[in-house]
């Protein structure tokens, strides 16, 4: 008996609610649909459907056979594309979406390096921050952070840990002198992004390894801005203390552009992800771009940034 045979002209009739329509639609005869349907249910040594002259209904068995049949089929399916367009050069134009944060310093350097591996696709990139939604908008691909609303029926892939920093150039800390402790802050000038929540303190979780007791400082902003470049660009000017992501900050801790304050104390994380309609029967531009990306990011629980800055 075949198998994988019975199983698909199981799920047909079901689905056509006759044998001798699932007969027709799979260009067969009725005498084989049936054949093969008795000898399924005798394999299986269970029946699955109750006949009579006038209609089909599934036996409770074969409610939860057919469930499990119909996701095998899938599977199947989905593995016969995967090798099909494995076997095909990628190509046509694959769409693009980030945030800023993770756009412009961290996927601007791989866009060229996927360019040179896969020639044929046509890469359109939009780097904005506002909140979009890729099937509306026909984007192929998204970076998000875990602030930003994702619809939850994408397939979303967590990259990689961005932990919140609190830095100063040392300019500023030359002239100003380092916070003596998070209270000091409040003493400080500081460049801040203009969400309500934030506007007026930040938020302090607690000093690592020690039970949480969470803090919100109040601050004086000599800046404000929507804008997370304007900010870091103040903040190595020398202007004030910046309370960001570490995507955010590119390699200014690693080249000393920008100093660490309080690396003892736990200021929050952000997550990034890779989100992307459905994992089944991505075309061959689209995988080849999750996997490369995926390849880059191996460590998604690790701050890549900071763990960039210490080597």
């Amino acid at each position: 008996m075949d198998r994988l045979q019975s199983m698909r002209i199981f799920s047909k009739v079901v689905e056509q609610g006759s044998f001798a329509r699932a007969a027709i639609a799979m260009e067969m005869s009725n005498a084989v649909v049936t054949r093969y349907m008795a000898d399924l249910e005798t394999h299986l040594g269970t029946r699955l459907l109750n006949r009579t002259t006038r209609k089909l209904s599934l036996t409770e068995t074969g409610q939860i056979y057919l469930e499990r049949v119909r996701q095998i089929l899938a599977d199947i399916d989905d593995a016969d594309a995967v090798a099909s367009y494995s076997a095909k050069k990628p190509s046509g134009t694959l769409r693009i979406y980030s945030h800023p944060s993770f756009g412009r310093s961290q996927l601007a350097p791989l866009i060229p390096k996927f360019a040179k591996e896969f020639p044929d696709i046509i890469l359109d990139v939009r780097v904005t921050d506002r909140n979009i939604d890729l099937v509306e908008e026909g984007i192929d691909v998204g970076f998000f952070l875990d602030l930003q609303k994702i619809d939850s029926s994408m397939i979303a892939r967590k990259l990689v840990t961005s932990e919140v920093l609190l830095c100063a150039s040392p300019d500023y800390i030359k002239k100003y002198g380092a916070p003596k402790n998070a209270e000091d802050v409040s003493n400080h000038k500081c460049l801040n992004f203009g969400y309500d929540f934030m506007r007026d303190n930040w938020a302090i979780q607690g000093v690592r390894g020690q039970p949480a007791s969470p803090k919100h400082i109040p601050i004086h902003s000599c800046v404000i801005s929507n804008n997370a470049d304007i900010l870091r660009e103040c903040a190595i000017a020398g202007m004030g203390l910046v309370l960001r992501p570490s995507v955010m900050l590119g390699d200014d801790l690693s080249s000393g552009r920008l100093v660490r304050l309080f690396p003892e104390y736990l200021l929050g994380e952000v997550a990034i992800s890779m989100v992307y309609p459905s994992r089944r029967l991505l075309s061959a531009k689209v995988r080849n771009f999750v996997n490369f990306i995926s390849a880059n990011y191996p460590h998604p629980d690790v701050d890549a940034w900071l763990a960039k800055a210490s080597a």
